[in-house]
């Protein structure tokens, strides 16, 4: 096993930013608890986390509308100790291509987009996902279409993952919630079970919707849900010892192989 695989990294999540992107936007509107709500966050990441830690950041990260506007939350975040794994959430308007999007990113700064990332002890990969039938007392045709989509560009997504992993855990993080609280199971949370995902974690709650977040294991995958508001501001510590020495299953090798032929 190579050193890189071999060194023990802390993994940390935190969703929803909500950097101004360069409009002097606030986000006090949404309560006092906003007040100044990127200091707190960076407080705490400064005093946990290691340089050697992975921080995955689940979408909406900026009310940026351009990659100009962008640069200088990019910046803030590329300048916070960790390897930072970045997901493209609602409201990240400003991503574009996911070439460009790389092209301006900081040092220990990495985009994640239906792709995956090595990070060691564990693999991360992910999409930003989309509502699920049920979720929506209107689904349209359009909902559907996109349903279809994030679940294709997730499986593309597992499949690489897969492929990486060999017997490490592999990480899924999406923006929008792949289940609720009525443990509703979902075509995002039936690949996931299908390539024995060790842990799942998402964004986008907020405020009431906080209360339909489902958190905890459900078909071996264990789901945190990860927004800021909902962490209080602090960096969320995910646990990855169990189900790290015999996870990836003979049933996922063959769920990968019947997908190369």
């Amino acid at each position: 096993m190579s050193e890189e695989r071999a060194t023990l990294r802390e993994f940390y999540a935190i969703a929803d930013l909500h950097l101004p992107g360069g409009m002097n936007k606030t986000m006090e509107v949404f309560g006092e608890a906003w007040d100044h709500h990127f200091d707190k966050i960076r407080e705490d990441w400064m005093q946990r986390v290691r340089e050697e830690d992975v921080v995955l950041i689940p979408g909406d990260i900026s009310w940026a509308m351009t990659m100009d506007q962008v640069h200088d939350d990019l910046l803030a975040i590329g300048a916070l100790p960790g390897k930072k794994l970045l997901l493209r959430g609602n409201h990240d308007y400003w991503w574009s291509s996911i070439g460009r999007v790389r092209s301006v990113l900081p040092k220990g700064t990495y985009a994640v987009q239906h792709s995956c990332e090595d990070c060691g002890t564990f693999v991360v990969c992910g999409t930003r996902g989309w509502m699920f039938p049920g979720s929506e007392e209107e689904w349209t045709a359009r909902d559907e279409k996109i349903y279809q989509r994030e679940k294709l560009r997730l499986e593309m997504a597992l499949k690489d993952a897969a492929r990486m992993a060999e017997e490490r855990p592999i990480v899924c993080m999406t923006h929008y919630p792949p289940l609720n609280r009525e443990y509703t199971e979902t075509g995002f949370t039936a690949l996931m079970e299908k390539y024995h995902v060790h842990t799942a974690v998402y964004g986008h709650l907020h405020g009431n919707g906080i209360r339909s977040a489902f958190v905890g294991e459900k078909g071996g995958v264990s789901y945190y849900l990860t927004s800021c508001d909902s962490l209080g501001f602090r960096l969320a510590q995910i646990p990855l010892e169990k189900k790290t020495k015999d996870f990836f299953s003979a049933d996922c090798k063959k769920n990968v192989a019947k997908k190369e032929k």
